[in-house]
């Protein structure tokens, strides 16, 4: 699963290296060490935005899918992490997989290893050399329908994270990971014109297989707060 990630990359660089425009409430996206589930996270995502040309933007979302006849921004069961195994039998991620999918950028993600005495052990995941883990997600435009459909917030962004079976190199820490798409994937996982079916994502999930087998795994200490040092190796 992924359940905390971090992304400490600046707005513009994220712009840069995704050929992304700037989303409606990109300035509002802060770096954060911490990111969990519903908080505001940036999503790359292509679509049509009031003209006839798809494009692909970098919008902030709420990390945690809801999809748009639920009549709550909030679900019953954790939407944060979709299993790519059967996501076409879950009808909350049916719809998305189809022309809705998503890049959710990291810096790395933390796991949590469990010693057969209870204790939980933290670990920080991470790209070498520094690169942008563009793990693949969905997402959905969830309506408020309390408010008038002008309203600047009657719509909000929603995603969520794909999840695979662990590689070996990480298996001794979780049984998943999240799927680092790599960069040749970028633009196929993104392009809404490419309706999506099991076997995409059981091909993203394959592709993805040698990114997450080379990622650095550290201890880290315990997560408190928010800032560069929750990512220090112990």
């Amino acid at each position: 699963m992924c359940g905390r990630f971090a992304m400490d990359k600046e707005l513009d660089d994220m712009i840069v290296e995704f050929m992304a425009k700037t989303g409606k409430r990109a300035h509002e996206y802060r770096p954060s060490w911490n990111l969990k589930p519903t908080n505001m996270v940036p999503v790359i995502i292509e679509s049509v935005a009031g003209t006839d040309t798809v494009e692909r933007r970098l919008e902030l979302g709420r990390w945690s899918l809801v999809p748009p006849w639920a009549k709550e921004l909030k679900l019953k069961f954790p939407t944060f992490n979709a299993r790519s195994e059967d996501i076409m039998s879950k009808s909350t991620w049916k719809g998305p997989v189809k022309t809705h999918r998503a890049i959710i950028p990291a810096s790395g993600y933390y796991e949590w290893k469990t010693d057969p005495d209870g204790t939980k052990t933290p670990f920080y995941i991470l790209p070498p050399d520094g690169e942008t883990m563009a793990m693949a997600g969905l997402y959905s435009w969830w309506p408020d329908k309390s408010l008038p459909e002008d309203h600047e917030d009657y719509w909000t962004l929603t995603a969520t994270i794909l999840t695979s079976s662990a590689v070996d190199e990480l298996l001794g820490i979780h049984d998943r990971n999240p799927v680092p798409l790599p960069r040749d994937w970028w633009d196929d996982w993104l392009d809404p014109e490419i309706e999506g079916d099991q076997n995409l994502v059981d091909a993203a999930v394959a592709a993805a297989l040698p990114v997450a087998a080379s990622l650095e795994i550290r201890q880290v200490a315990p997560l408190k707060g928010d800032g560069p040092e929750l990512i220090a190796a112990v």
